[in-house]
Parts: structure tokens; C-alpha cells; sequence
């Protein structure tokens, strides 16, 4: 309908430009001509007029198209249910780059609270000054994993669950926040735990937002496999396509799921357990807040991949450490 409408104005403006530019024509080629007015006045009085109707008739179309292109009215953001991200984040070479292609995802979101929550003893200038500039609503936080619960150097990524303190940091947080504010609508909002590498499409958001307990979707390039997904019968989900221990009580990604925020708050205990075996970490807070037989599949029954658990590859610093061998190291006051 709407490229019907445009195709139909650009056809009166370009009417509206011929009629126009003939009536001009006509009038340059009688300038200085002789005329016999007893002869000739009626036949231009004639088309003048007929060109003077034309153009008021295709201004009457105009003014009639500009009022049915009017765009139908949006409803405000701040009706939309809050979509609060948390995100675990942790000092390294490519932090920056990760953070500043999340947010500039975020960026288009309407209703988004970004809460961030750095792995440090502190804030740190890096996460502060980004957040400052990013145009986001945002909370920063900050809380340190114990020493004996990091990763080492060369430990594979599996061995330990990472971001666990950092999450339930998050979710303290929010609860204590909403808490504070009142009215029912601040309990309004969903809560949804990105990872800072990954990958996210816009629709995601869009899907999650109607969340009412624990709403579910496929998460491409996972666990080995192209996708992880609930399997959905009916409507409903009845098991997990997934390649490692489809037992676990949800065998799912971190990112592929949201929780409504209503559920949080409605039960306060409910986070992440740092104890939790390794694949165990999403289902540990899960457990304690859903069935899988409550869950809400979205992305079209769980067809659809709208999030790729996607990873950087660590830069290799050999030419760097080499200069600063030499002293001829990059400048450290530049950040990157």
C-alpha cells in the first residue's frame, strides 16, 4: 500500500511538473510577438484556463496524498516492557571492540537497560568512559571472581563457568532497584543475560519482549553443532536438540532465553550457582523458576536462529612484544 502511494505521488509531481513547465513555454513564445487581439484572445483565454483548472485539480490530489501518507502513530516507548541486558565483561585486548559492537546492536533497541558488570575490584576508566559515551541507558557495576574460580592460561573455556558472580550481581542489582521504584509497572520488563562476544539480530529483542515466565529459542554455532534449539510439538517444547548430555534439565545455551522480570523479583533466591558441574550453569537458575512444560518458544516455534554464540580469536602479540623488546612498543596511552 505504502509503495503504491508513493508511486502514485511521484506520478501527480511529475504531472504537476509538465503541466507547469508547458504553461511557462507558452508564455515565452507569445512575448514580443504582434497580435490581433480580436483574433486570437478567446483561443488563449481558452487555454489558459483549461491549464489554470489542471493545475489546481493536481494540487487538490497533492494535498489529498499528503494527508493518507500521514505514518500511522507509534505507540510511545515508555509503554514498551523494559528489556534489561546484563552483560559480564572482563579486561583483555579486543574488551572495547566487543563492547562497541554490542552497543552499537543496543543502540537500535527501544526500552533497553544495559547493566554491565565488570569481573575487577573497581571500576575501570576503560568500561566507565565507553558506557559515558555509548548514548545508552545504562547501570555499571563491578564485582571480582574469587582467584581459585578464574580460568588460568591454557585452560580450555569449558573448565570453569565464567561470569557467574558477575551475573548474579546483575540480578541483585535488579532486584533491589525495582524494589525502590514504585507503582506495578515497575515490575514490568524482562531480563536477558548477553554475553559480550556473541552475536545478536534485532528481532531477537522484539521476540523476547512479550515474555511472560521464561520465554526459549535456537542458538547457532554451539556447542559444537551449527545450532542448539528446544524441540517444539504443539506449541509446546517437549525436548532439546543438542549434541552433549540432553539430560541436563535445560540443555540450553545462556543465550537462548529470557526471563521476565516479574519472575525474578517474584522469587529472590533464584541465580546462578558457582558450584554448578560444567553445562549445568543455565539450568541451575532455570530450575528454580520454570518447567520445561511453562517454557515459551519463540523465532517461530524454536525455526529460526536470530543469535550465534559466536567468539573473537585472541590476537597473537608476537611483532608487538618483539618492539617492546627494543623499547619501540606501541604507545600505551592509546586505547583500543
Amino acid at each position: 500500500m505504502a509503495a503504491r502511494m508513493k508511486l502514485k505521488l511521484k506520478t501527480v509531481f511529475v504531472l504537476y511538473f509538465m503541466v507547469s513547465l508547458m504553461g511557462l513555454i507558452y508564455a515565452l513564445m507569445q512575448l514580443g510577438q504582434h497580435c490581433d487581439c480580436t483574433e486570437h484572445d478567446l483561443p488563449k483565454d481558452r487555454a489558459m484556463s483549461r491549464l489554470q483548472e489542471e493545475l489546481y485539480r493536481l494540487q487538490g490530489q497533492i494535498r489529498q496524498l499528503e494527508k493518507m501518507k500521514q505514518p500511522e502513530k507509534q505507540p510511545p516507548k515508555s509503554s514498551l516492557p523494559t528489556i534489561f541486558v546484563i552483560t559480564p565483561t572482563y579486561v583483555r585486548l579486543v574488551q572495547k571492540a566487543e563492547l562497541t559492537r554490542l552497543s552499537q546492536t543496543f543502540l537500535h533497541v527501544p526500552q533497553l537497560h544495559w547493566i554491565v558488570v565488570e569481573d575487577s575490584l573497581h571500576k575501570t576508566p576503560l568500561v566507565s568512559n565507553f558506557l559515558m559515551k555509548s548514548g545508552l541507558t545504562y547501570t555499571h557495576l563491578h564485582v571480582p571472581t574469587a582467584k581459585e574460580r578464574k580460568l588460568q592460561e591454557g585452560d580450555p573455556s569449558w573448565l570453569k563457568p565464567r561470569g557467574v558472580e558477575q551475573r548474579n550481581e546483575g540480578l541483585r542489582w535488579l532486584r533491589e532497584d525495582r524494589r525502590t521504584q514504585p507503582g506495578e509497572d515497575s515490575h514490568q520488563g524482562v531480563v536477558f543475560f548477553a554475553d559480550d562476544d556473541n552475536t545478536y539480530s534485532l528481532q531477537l529483542f522484539e521476540e523476547m519482549r512479550s515474555t511472560q515466565r521464561v520465554s526459549v529459542w535456537p542458538v547457532g554455532l554451539v556447542g559444537g553443532m551449527k545450532f542448539e534449539s528446544p524441540v517444539v510439538e504443539g506449541g509446546k517444547v517437549v525436548r532439546f536438540h543438542t549434541g552433549w548430555r540432553p539430560s541436563r534439565p535445560f540443555p540450553m545455551d545462556m543465550a537462548g532465553f529470557a526471563v521476565s522480570l516479574k519472575l525474578v523479583l517474584a522469587n529472590p533466591d533464584a541465580c546462578f550457582d558457582r558450584e554448578a558441574p560444567m553445562g549445568f550453569l543455565e539450568s541451575s537458575l532455570l530450575k528454580g523458576l520454570v518447567t520445561i512444560d511453562e517454557l515459551e518458544p519463540k523465532a517461530d516455534n524454536c525455526t529460526k536462529v536470530l543469535v550465534w554464540h559466536t567468539r573473537t580469536e585472541k590476537p597473537k602479540m608476537k611483532r608487538e612484544e618483539a618492539l617492546q623488546v627494543q623499547g619501540l612498543g606501541s604507545d600505551p596511552a592509546v586505547e583500543i
